[in-house]
């Protein structure tokens, strides 16, 4: 007899976002399971990044948020505000988009990381929250870390901020990794280097991740499974080799022909999404 398949680590049924009363995500449901990986995708405006929020509990007083948020067994929904926060940056990570936006661009990188690991381990020596600080450095191949431990955001590069901010979520050990456009503002190469390092981080911590993007392509290189979001529904899920050889929504389809390939029929245009 086949066993039972496990529980996911995140579990959301029926989500729904409003602000002011104006829908966003309307009744959206997915699983995540432990050490796999869900692409979210769709096109700006989706609602990729209000479901990210909304499982962190980080949107605004206008949001007005229904639906199931399980995690670990808990409902994140259902959870007073303190214990919320520390399920956040421990158990459940994000990498923010804009490196820049996200730094203090007046704090060395290591004070910022530092922050990280004292706001849940308060009782740790200052010796022991650099080493933890310098360890995550070193994870994320950041170079020369004793050394740049007190270099300020502008002293690094763009894909070395980025770095930054994945040392910063990876630091505490979380058991979910919520990347949101993690590559966007990065040329292909180290677009390329991250996209590795998200999968080495995830293979050597049997991480969870939501990876949330706009660009199937990148998508396609770290998913187990995607999810299509249009207009704050999810209209397809499928497995992403699934999902890249056979889409069956007319709009995954078209999301698929926007995006040219080295296939392309370059006398034709493009397939549009309106």
């Amino acid at each position: 007899m086949a066993s039972p398949d496990p529980k996911p680590l995140l579990a959301v049924e029926d989500l729904s976002i409003a602000f002011d009363g104006r829908p966003a995500v309307e009744g959206i449901s997915f699983q995540i399971g432990e050490g796999e990986t869900l692409g979210l995708v769709g096109e700006s405006g989706s609602g990729k990044s209000a479901t990210s929020l909304a499982v962190l509990r980080l949107l605004p007083p206008t949001a007005t948020v229904t639906g199931h948020l399980g995690f670990g067994g808990e409902d994140l929904l259902a959870l007073p505000e303190a214990e919320i926060r520390r399920r956040r940056g421990r158990e459940i990570g994000m990498i923010f988009q804009e490196p820049m936006t996200a730094l203090n661009p007046v704090m060395p990188v290591g004070a910022q990381i530092a922050e990280a690991v004292e706001a849940h381990h308060p009782k740790l020596s200052r010796r022991e929250v650099r080493e933890r600080v310098l360890e995550s450095m070193r994870e994320v191949a950041l170079p020369e870390p004793e050394r740049r431990i007190g270099d300020y955001p502008h002293q690094f590069s763009g894909g070395q901020r980025q770095r930054i901010l994945i040392a910063m979520a990876i630091v505490n050990r979380p058991r979910l990794l919520i990347a949101d456009e993690p590559t966007t503002a990065l040329d292909v190469t180290v677009q390329a280097q991250i996209l590795a390092l998200l999968n080495r981080l995830r293979r050597t911590h049997n991480l969870s991740m939501l990876f949330i993007s706009h660009d199937l392509a990148v998508v396609s290189q770290v998913a187990d499974r995607v999810a299509v979001m249009q207009r704050g529904r999810i209209v397809e899920q499928a497995p992403a080799s699934q999902l890249f050889h056979s889409p069956q929504h007319p709009y995954t389809r078209r999301l698929l022909a926007s995006a040219p390939t080295m296939r392309t029929d370059r006398t034709q245009p493009l397939a549009t999404l309106a």
